[in-house]
């Protein structure tokens, strides 16, 4: 009873369904502006044509319809499954540095990647997926092994640490693997990170995965809320901790590895909006999970269009504009973690 009086008394529900409400109606025109606006700017009148009056012949509708849009959504989708991943791993390893990115689960996917193009060239979008999967739950399994070899087990430095020196490593035995089979051109967009290339198919793919991973993380955000006042509470409350850390688990390979496979390696979405979406809500997950998705996708369509209008006709990769707002986020993190310490 006392940690459910706590729980509720740090969380704001009315100001997560503030969020919720207002941020659907920003992510709407979010998307809006980026089927709008790129190497051609085109009129909100010809996204309602092109989608209840098509015509094949008009190059607008042909723009809209088969590039913008699929472009908006998948932007949309894939920054709200890294938002929720970042969220999960914080809440589970109560580590505040704790995102796929960091944490080797990007990396790890990205480096199977580059192995399957190597042995599969040609593969499909699903095969790619696949790898990607299989990528991510070797960059987890490897971060967390190095992370609890000491006798003092896990602790958010170690495991900022162990997956730092793992991304440098899968990194260079990624470069080493592009050099030798000259695949540099097949993955220079994943490394890049974006969704320039994303057509209906990628979609389709997609978004059952995230669907179905949003549904499976909102269903353990309770748990998550119990797990992150510490494995003692939690086990002392009768949870099953290794139960819940095995579902989370599961949870974010599904959504980093379908994102990657996708958009390559945008680094940070994961590792800033949880923070914020925490600060503005409280420490409940019920509402910082689905808070988090909101606030992913607005970030990641925001920055995808932003990256269309910096060096125009030419696009700046989104995994720099993300960047750009997270390196010097993790700094103060990073430091204020370290005073702690």
């Amino acid at each position: 009873m006392t940690i459910k009086k706590a729980t509720n008394k740090e969380s704001r529900p009315v100001l997560a369904s503030i969020i919720l409400i207002g941020g659907m109606i920003l992510l709407l025109l979010s998307m809006g502006g980026s089927i709008l606006y790129g190497a051609a700017d085109l009129e909100w009148g010809a996204i309602w044509q092109s989608i209840y009056q098509f015509d094949p012949a008009i190059t607008s509708h042909q723009i809209i319809r088969n590039l913008r849009i699929p472009r908006a959504l998948a932007a949309a989708l894939i920054g709200a499954a890294l938002a929720i991943s970042g969220s999960i791993m914080q809440g589970m390893t109560r580590n505040p540095l704790a995102s796929p990115s960091i944490m080797g689960v990007t990396s790890g996917a990205a480096f199977m990647m580059a192995l399957a193009l190597a042995i599969t060239p040609g593969a499909s979008s699903i095969t790619m997926m696949l790898w990607a999967f299989a990528g991510a739950g070797l960059g987890t399994g490897i971060v967390f092994g190095i992370g609890s070899i000491s006798k003092t087990g896990l602790t958010p430095v170690k495991l900022a640490l162990a997956g730092t020196a793992l991304t440098a490593m899968l990194n260079s035995l990624s470069s080493v693997i592009v050099i030798h089979f000259n695949i540099a051109k097949d993955l220079g967009f994943w490394y890049a990170g974006g969704v320039s290339s994303v057509q209906w198919i990628h979609v389709k793919l997609l978004a059952p995965v995230v669907v179905i991973g949003i549904i499976l993380a909102i269903l353990l955000a309770g748990s998550i809320t119990i797990l992150n006042l510490g494995d003692d509470i939690a086990k002392g409350l009768g949870q099953k901790t290794w139960l819940v850390k095995l579902a989370g688990t599961i949870v974010v390979l599904m959504l980093t590895g379908a994102a990657v496979s996708v958009a390559g390696t945008i680094g940070f979405i994961g590792l800033v909006i949880p923070h914020i979406t925490r600060f503005l809500v409280g420490i409940n997950y019920r509402w910082i999970i689905p808070c988090s998705a909101i606030l992913g996708a607005i970030l990641l369509v925001v920055a995808d269009t932003v990256s269309r209008m910096l060096n125009p006709p030419f696009e700046t990769p989104v995994g720099t504009v993300t960047a750009l707002i997270g390196v010097p986020f993790f700094l103060y993190l990073a430091r204020r973690e370290g005073r702690a310490l």
